[in-house]
């Protein structure tokens, strides 16, 4: 459902996980962007250049683990409205090799909503076809949302 028709305080809590990725300083090095497009549902866009490259000319892999990862966390942590998410595990694979252009990490949440959540994530290209995808595995940190400076609800 569209953010803006979430339940509640969802729209706001996803409104503050869009601004807390965008406070993240690691942010800063990437041309991305977050979208909350529903419970458990997030997507990131994303400009792959040349910087990105590895010594053969594609998107370095840490470019693939990075978009899949901050995709399916950024979904779990939808479901979770008190604390950060900590990802325990990541299973990444790689479909295609990419130089250039839009990409579009598209995460979803898979299962749990306690202490463990499992969330997956797709990686697509201008084209339409998937270059990468993962699952992740989310548990709940001690850390509160509130107490970040980036989540403002």
């Amino acid at each position: 459902m569209p953010p803006e028709e979430g339940p509640g305080g969802a729209a706001l809590h996803w409104r503050a996980l869009e601004a807390l990725y965008a406070s993240a300083p690691v942010n800063r090095l990437f041309n991305s962007h977050l979208t909350i497009i529903g419970e458990g549902r997030s997507r990131i866009d994303f400009i792959v250049e040349e910087r990105h490259h590895h010594a053969a000319g594609a998107a370095h892999g840490t470019i693939y683990f990075k978009m899949l990862d901050d995709a399916a966390f950024y979904a779990a942590n939808t479901l979770i409205s008190d604390r950060f998410l900590l990802t325990t595990s990541f299973n990444l694979h790689f479909t295609r090799p990419v130089k250039s252009g839009k990409i579009t990490a598209e995460g979803r949440w898979v299962s749990g909503r306690r202490r463990v959540l499992v969330a997956e994530a797709n990686l697509i290209d201008e084209e339409g076809e998937e270059i990468g995808r993962g699952t992740g595995t989310f548990m709940r940190s001690h850390i509160p949302l509130s107490s970040l400076p980036g989540y403002r609800p």
